[in-house]
């Protein structure tokens, strides 16, 4: 198993103290966040605005990117020291043991593994539609059996009749919470209730990428069900909050038996030093998690105040992104933004009339806002 043997290399013990010396010693001077600080004034961006992606446009943070500059010192080790420190860092923050974490490259291997993990030919698969495609995406792969569970009127998880779709060849049920595309969130308490009602036999893959980006009370992680729902696996990234996408590092926090499980389907060494260094330093800054939630939150808002003035209809969203109803399909208008030097997402087929556009810097926004009212006109308003 990639993250659980750690006694395969006799030095792994010292590379791992020793890159706790070298990388991760925070009273190094800090470098210029001049490109991270959400209030710093970064001109015009170079090449396309990327708005398609969700991805964070302030970067990992300087701490971080310190980390992954002072990584190349040691790129020729193996970095399993550095993983077991990384994966107890986080075992200590979600109150679980370190055999209860697993890293991914991405949290999108996460969800691979758990796919490769507990479904085949003859399993099922449940999700939300739409919803982030990766899982199922995976399971045909499988030869998995995907049930597709339309979303409610309000654009949210229909739980009921997702626990109600789920039976005994169901090896997996997928809630993405906040949900990609839609922002929208399930509850504690639904997720509590739902948690019930799902066969003990059925993974239960929680998808909390966009976690630290909500703030509504109602919301609370899946974590905290952990405890008396051994079939509950949770995702989670450092490419959102953390600014680190191009890095790939997520990981799975669940019992040590799924944790085992999922591990066989890892390949070895399926992390490196560099985004290691990176995200031990960014769970160890302080602050970080709430400015960069209040920076791009802030700009969400702000883009929403813009749509009301236009009387636009979009998608409350908890997340780092944004559904806008374009009133037509939304191809034409992905590729006049396109030709506009601005990327926007994809079109989603059951939504086709929705953009969803990621939230970038102040700028950004405005040339997005600039473009929309050119490429889709605010209707005039009744007298």
């Amino acid at each position: 198993m990639a993250n659980g043997n750690f006694s395969r290399r006799g030095f792994a013990g010292l590379f791992g103290a020793a890159l706790g010396a070298t990388l991760l010693d925070l009273r190094l001077p800090r470098v210029a966040e001049a490109a991270s600080d959400p209030g710093a004034s970064t001109g015009p961006a170079a090449g396309p605005i990327r708005l398609n992606a969700n991805e964070n446009p302030y970067g990992p943070s300087d701490r971080a990117a310190r980390a992954i500059v002072e990584s190349t010192r040691v790129a020729a080790r193996y970095p399993d020291g550095l993983a077991r420190e990384l994966r107890e860092v986080i075992a200590r923050q979600h109150g679980a043991k370190t055999d209860q974490v697993l890293l991914g490259c991405g949290s999108s291997q996460i969800l691979q593994m758990a796919d490769a993990a507990y479904l085949g030919p003859g399993k099922k698969v449940v999700a939300a539609e739409p919803t982030f495609e990766a899982v199922l995406e995976y399971a045909a792969v499988m030869h998995a059996e995907p049930v597709k569970v339309p979303q409610t009127a309000d654009f949210r998880h229909d739980l009921a009749k997702m626990a109600a779709a789920c039976d005994e060849k169901t090896g997996l049920v997928y809630v993405c919470n906040p949900n990609n595309p839609t922002g929208t969130i399930v509850t504690g308490d639904e997720l509590a209730a739902f948690v019930t009602r799902v066969p003990a036999s059925t993974i239960i893959l929680v998808d909390e990428a966009y976690d630290h980006f909500v703030e509504d009370s109602r919301y609370r992680s899946s974590l905290e069900l952990l405890a008396r729902a051994p079939n509950l696996v949770i995702a989670r990234t450092f490419s959102k909050i953390y600014g680190l996408a191009g890095m790939r590092l997520g990981y799975a926090v669940a019992s040590s038996e799924a944790i085992r499980t999922m591990g066989d389907y890892a390949s070895q060494d399926n992390v490196n030093a560099a985004v290691l260094a990176a995200a031990l330093a960014s769970l160890r800054e302080p602050g970080l998690v709430p400015r960069r939630r209040k920076a791009l939150n802030d700009t969400r808002r702000w883009l929403c105040a813009e749509l009301d003035r236009d009387g636009r209809r979009y998608i409350p969203s908890h997340a780092n992104f944004l559904m806008i109803d374009v009133r037509g399909d939304v191809a034409p208008v992905i590729r006049a933004f396109r030709e506009r030097n601005i990327h926007v997402g994809r079109k989603f087929p059951s939504m086709s009339n929705w953009l969803r556009i990621s939230i970038g810097k102040p700028e950004e926004m405005r040339a997005f806002v600039a473009g929309l009212r050119e490429i889709v006109p605010a209707r005039e308003k009744a007298a």
